[in-house]
């Protein structure tokens, strides 16, 4: 495993499309929960998308009756968006990212504040705490219509494919 140190590189990457998270992060439908990811400032911050539709996977038996968007699949598109992060951060300060995998490793202080419906569109507000060598600290909002619905601080690690 190569130890990774990303400098604050400030790059802005204005919008990184559904094709563009693809070739960064491993995940596939049921389970890639991100439509794009706009405002990336590498070494920085990064805000995702979700739009949440009716015909989600999970709506089927969460509930049926009243359809609730589960809270750990908020917090795994939260992740999700911090992979895309560190992956174009280690793009732009190395070189190259194409051999790397970024793994979610833990979850910290998540809090929950309100319910994610069917036609919600969530915005994925993250932002790098800190990272050393392969180990990124990173915070998290999940946002609907401006207002705070999600929170967590969590962590991801650098390994090779």
């Amino acid at each position: 495993m190569t130890d990774v140190i990303a400098k604050d590189t400030g790059r802005t990457v204005s919008l990184v499309t559904i094709d563009q998270i693809l070739e960064c992060i491993p995940h596939r439908y049921p389970f890639l929960l991100i439509d794009r990811v706009i405002d990336v400032v590498c070494g920085a911050s990064a805000v995702g998308i979700k739009n949440v539709s009716i015909n989600e996977w999970f709506f089927a038996g969460h509930f049926p009756a009243k359809p609730v968007m589960p809270g750990v699949l908020i917090i795994e598109a939260l992740a999700q968006t911090g992979c895309v992060l560190v992956y174009e951060t280690l793009k732009h300060s190395l070189g190259d990212s194409a051999n790397k995998l970024v793994y979610f490793t833990s979850i910290e202080e998540a809090k929950f504040k309100k319910i994610v419906s069917p036609g919600d569109q969530l915005h994925l507000k993250i932002k790098i705490e800190k990272n050393k060598f392969n180990l990124w600290k990173l915070s998290g909002e999940a946002l609907v219509d401006n207002c705070i619905v999600c929170e967590a601080k969590f962590s991801a690690m650098i390994a090779d494919k």
